[in-house]
């Protein structure tokens, strides 16, 4: 009864604070946009760590936040060199090729109205398929190395940034075009100076959604076959020995890898797009 009344006393003023925080003038700022959230995991760990502590939850269910925090400042090297493999090999390197084939394929099936009409729809067939369906495939053809996750995830980006990026491109209004044909504008003027600045916010919408994509796609690659080493590696290992603390940190880590790449990405969107409503 003492643990729930302290968790329940906790969740409460973290919930003042919040609501505090949210009426202030510092709402508005960057400190308070940041403000709320930390405050809200905060109160969210303490709440764990009281929960598994008073209930004596045992370690190979669920461990407390200070365990995880433990084993992950222990294993700091084997996380390094899972993230490496997995983050930087796997799923950096094929989102990048992926983010390039389906740039450039757009481009041709804005050219060609067969290739609209018969791209499009086995694009979203494929792009129904499921991960555990395709990733055996490319590992058998491309090795249990990273190169077979960086397969993996090309064909789980390729698609939303292709989608994304041919609407983008037909989103100019025909006034817009006919003002370019007015000043003899040739196609790739029309294009590089209109069109493509144009779909600009298209195109990072789905580059922001292929962050999340890739990094899923290297990691589950990896339970089909991959060296002693990686994040999906590490995780299916450390769940067949119950070191569920060591299962926790590599989720840590690829929720900080996840929430900085999509970071990253949307402060080039806020460079490349300083014009569009939605950044002012």
């Amino acid at each position: 009864m003492t643990l729930f009344l302290a968790a329940l006393v906790l969740w409460m003023a973290a919930w003042w604070l919040n609501t505090r925080i949210a009426g202030s003038s510092l709402a508005s700022s960057y400190a308070g946009r940041v403000a709320v959230p930390v405050v809200f995991g905060l109160s969210v760990l303490a709440i764990w760590e009281l929960v598994v502590r008073g209930l004596d939850v045992p370690q190979v269910i669920l461990p407390a936040p200070t365990v995880i925090a433990e084993t992950f400042a222990s294993e700091t090297g084997t996380l390094w060199i899972d993230f490496r493999q997995t983050a930087l090999k796997g799923a950096i390197s094929g989102y990048v090729i992926g983010c390039v084939a389906a740039f450039a394929v757009a481009l041709a099936i804005d050219r060609s109205t067969f290739l609209r009409r018969g791209l499009l729809p086995v694009g979203s067939f494929v792009a129904a398929l499921p991960i555990v369906g395709t990733a055996p495939i490319l590992v058998n053809w491309f090795g249990f190395d990273w190169q077979s996750k960086a397969a993996v995830v090309v064909v789980m980006v390729f698609f939303p940034i292709l989608v994304n990026t041919v609407q983008g491109l037909a989103d100019t209004a025909a006034m817009q075009r006919d003002l370019m044909r007015t000043y003899s504008a040739s196609y790739w003027q029309t294009l590089l100076k209109l069109r493509v600045p144009a779909a600009m916010p298209f195109v990072f919408n789905g580059l922001k959604i292929a962050t999340t994509l890739a990094l899923i796609g290297a990691i589950v690659a990896e339970y089909f076959g991959s060296p002693t080493r990686g994040m999906g590696f590490r995780i299916s290992t450390s769940v067949g020995t119950l070191e569920l603390a060591m299962v926790w940190s590599e989720i840590a880590v690829a929720a900080l890898a996840g929430t900085l790449f999509y970071g990253a990405v949307t402060l080039v969107e806020r460079w490349v797009t300083f014009w569009h409503p939605s950044q002012r």
